[in-house]
This record gives C-alpha cells, structure tokens and sequence, in this order.
C-alpha cells in the first residue's frame, strides 16, 4: 500500500482549506501541423497513459485521519473518461488558447476517479493544435509532472535540463525515520532519534528555520498581490530564449534562476506601480520551492522539494541592481539552510502520527495567511524538441496553481532554446496577467543590452 507523504498530503489540505482553489498543475503543448484524427490521437495518448501506475489509481482516505491517504487500483479504470477533446474560437490565437487553459484549470478534479485530464485542443493559431495535461500536485511536484508530460512523447522519456539541477547529483536517500504508531508516549522518541540522525546537518540549518519562520510570521507590505481569490482564473505566457538568459549568466556571474528572478522582479515591480501602488522593501517576499530530487528518482511520481523565502527587490529600479540583489538575496538563503531547514521539517513531521500532522495542517491553513506574496518555481524540461504523433512540439507552457491567498503563481519552465514563464492568476485580482508577461518578457531584453555595455 503506498500511501501519501506529508508533503503530498499537504496539497490536498491546501485545496479544502479554501473552496475557491484547486490544486491542479499541468502544462499545455502546441504542435506543429494539422491535428490527426481524434481517435487515433485519443488512443495513443490512452495507451501511453495507462503506463504510469499512477494514472490507473484512486487515492483512498482513512476516518478520523488514523492513517495517511493511499493510492489503490481503479477497479472500472478507462483512461478515455479523462481524454477530452476542445475546439478554440476567435481563430485560436494565444488569447484563445490562455482563456481556455484558465477555465479547465480553475475545476477541481473529481477525488472519486483518478486524479488527471488530458485535452486535446484543436483549433490553434496557425494550423497547430495542443495538448493540455492537468493532474492534482498531491501526485507530483513540478520536474516528476513534467517526466510523465514527456513520456507521452513519441521518444518515451527524453532527457532533461533537471540532470543539471544540484539535488540531481547525489544519490536518493531518506533519513532513517521510525514511524510511530498512535501511541502518543511513542512520539518524543521519534522526534528525539529524528534529531540525532541529522544532527550534522541541522546545526547548519537553525538560521534557515528562523529566516524561515519570520518570513512566514511577518506580514508583507499591503498591496493588491495577496488577499482572498475567486474561483476563476487567467493565464498568460512569456517567451524568452536560452541564449540570452546564457548570455546574460556569463556577463555577470548568476545562474539562470537568478535571471529567471531577477526578470519577475522587475515585472512585479512595474505591476505594482502600474496600479498606483509603491513598492517597498517587503512587497515581494517569494516562495522559491528548490528540488531535492535526485536522478535516480526522477521516474517516481511523488512530491520532493524544500523552499527558500527569499524578498525580492522590488523596491529597486535599476535593472542590473535588482540582478545582483536576488542573486545576493538567494546566495544568503542557500548558506543560511533555509532548503535543509524545511527538509529536516519535513522529515520530523514524518516520524509522527498522520492524524497529528493532518489536523495541525488543516488548522494552520486555514489561518490568514500575510507573510508570503507569491511563488515562482522553475521546472527543467527536456533538452531537444519532442514529437507526439509525429508532430513537432513548437512550446510547452507550464500551468502552476494558486493557494493560501497568493494571487498570482509564476512556472518557469526550459524546453529545448527556450525559457517558458506560465502565470495563473486570480481572475478580479489580475486583469493585467498579459502585462504581467510582457513585463518579464521586456525584463530579460534590458539585461541583454546591459551585457553589451563595457
């Protein structure tokens, strides 16, 4: 019985703890050329499906939370119940295909069935059409859905940009952790053995947990970024190449999510003063959620990263400053142990009963959550162009869901010679989600011209 880990667990308490959230990830493909015929799409996508595990199963809860939620087979299984097919109006042009992205994504996903959609989109600009992949993130985190997006490819699993990632190079392996039983005299051993068995890395790690904690604890500036959400969505998509993010990288010494950053940086900069807001010192503190999947685990269907609280310094104009601040900002992260710190968590919250950690998660959120503005995740994805059904693969774009009073989520993803940023949005709270692109977008062309500068 494989049961779901805290972490996963965590995603579904995120989605009830608020009605008008779902917690949902995805990514839509656009290809190259006339769609084939329906069903003969329809039934490779079917007959590539059915080979992950997870696809075929329903999760299955236990009364009063006396043990974690398990996947087990779907007895009346037919993958064709979740392949759905779509037409775009108004010609398909980008506008077309975001509205749509936005409304299928807003809908929860049946609990009762298994915990996916596909669509298949016809329709599209330019005599394209597209492939829309939803699962919940209680499956997933973000490089685990994009493997499962690429095994649907006419290749199978291609290789990816997540073998450069640095969680990737070392071997996986989870901290010897004693399970307790309800027994509650139980519990003080297991956190006690917990403690001893990372004692090494958690000394190293007190000051991530306090950065962490006041992060969290220490409301941010008042702004229109955070506040409750609707039920309805918006999309949108940026589109940067890879050889100017590179070139930006070795003009001026940062990696590519320090780019990546730098980019929403200045384009949440411009939103804020766009609505006649001032941003200051704490408008912007980001969830940054980091990887700690290693590659011999890049098949599992599972949930394995940590997170960094970083402020983004959306208080600053210049463009090359605001570069350097993040990469700055995100170096501190890194040495305090931010990442070791909600790792470690993690790994204790383990060691005690389900019902404890479930109750605990459920009140907590759904506390007012102020500290935390938004969050920007970056999904490595596969190195060469795809194929499915024979057609090329022109873009992918990344879908991130919204939760706990973030109004905006950015995914940020890499495929092939480009850099995708997907956002979602909460529908009255970001009517310029387009801008909001076209911000980051006008971002990474500033700092190419600034590499050219002696």
């Amino acid at each position: 019985m494989e049961r779901l880990s805290p972490l996963d667990s965590a995603f579904l308490e995120a989605e009830d703890s608020d009605r008008h959230v779902s917690l949902a990830l995805g990514a839509v493909a656009v290809m190259d050329g006339p769609m084939p015929e329906f069903d003969s799409v329809g039934a490779a996508i079917a007959e590539r499906v059915a080979r992950v595990e997870r696809f075929r199963q329903v999760l299955q809860v236990h009364r009063l939370d006396l043990g974690a939620p398990h996947w087990a087979e779907d007895p009346t299984f037919d993958p064709h119940r979740h392949i759905h097919r779509a037409a775009l109006p108004h010609g398909g042009d980008d506008q077309a295909l975001f509205r749509f992205v936005a409304d299928v994504m807003e809908r929860r996903l049946d609990r009762d069935r298994p915990l996916w959609e596909c669509w298949i989109i016809e329709g599209v600009a330019g005599g394209r059409w597209g492939l829309l992949m939803k699962m919940h993130h209680c499956i997933a985190d973000g490089i685990a859905t994009m493997q499962m997006f690429a095994g649907l490819s006419d290749s199978g699993s291609p290789d990816t940009f997540a073998t450069d990632i640095r969680a990737s190079r070392v071997t996986a392996s989870a901290p010897d952790v004693r399970g307790v039983v309800l027994n509650p005299l139980e519990w003080p051993g297991a956190l006690w053995h917990v403690a001893t068995t990372l004692t090494d890395t958690a000394s190293r790690s007190v000051a991530g947990a306090l950065q962490i904690a006041g992060g969290l604890l220490n409301p941010a500036a008042e702004s229109s970024l955070t506040g409750p959400v609707t039920t309805m969505r918006r999309f949108s998509a940026a589109h940067v190449r890879l050889r100017d993010v590179e070139r930006i990288q070795s003009r001026f010494d940062v990696t590519l999510n320090d780019v990546a950053l730098a980019a929403i940086t200045s384009s949440y900069r411009d939103a804020l003063i766009r609505r006649g807001e001032e941003p200051q010192k704490t408008s912007l503190r980001t969830l940054v959620p980091v990887s700690v999947r290693a590659t011999d685990a890049m098949n599992l269907t599972d949930n394995r990263v940590s997170l960094m609280l970083p402020l983004l310094p959306v208080d600053k104009d210049d463009p090359l400053e605001q570069l350097q601040s993040v990469r700055h900002r995100l170096t501190r992260s890194k040495k305090a142990g931010q990442r070791e710190a909600v790792s470690i968590f993690v790994t204790a919250v383990g060691a005690l009963p389900f019902a404890l950690t479930a109750w605990a998660a459920r009140a907590l959120m759904r506390l007012p959550q102020r500290g935390v503005v938004t969050f920007a995740t970056n999904v490595p994805g596969p190195r060469r162009r795809l194929k499915i059904m024979g057609c090329r693969v022109a873009r992918i774009l990344p879908i991130p869901p919204i939760a706990l009073q973030l109004r905006t989520g950015i995914a940020i993803l890499s495929y092939a010679d480009s850099l995708y940023f997907g956002i979602t949005a909460d529908y009255d709270a970001a009517p310029d989600v387009d801008e909001l692109a076209r911000g980051i977008e006008q971002a990474i062309d500033r700092l190419v011209a600034l590499t050219e500068r002696p």
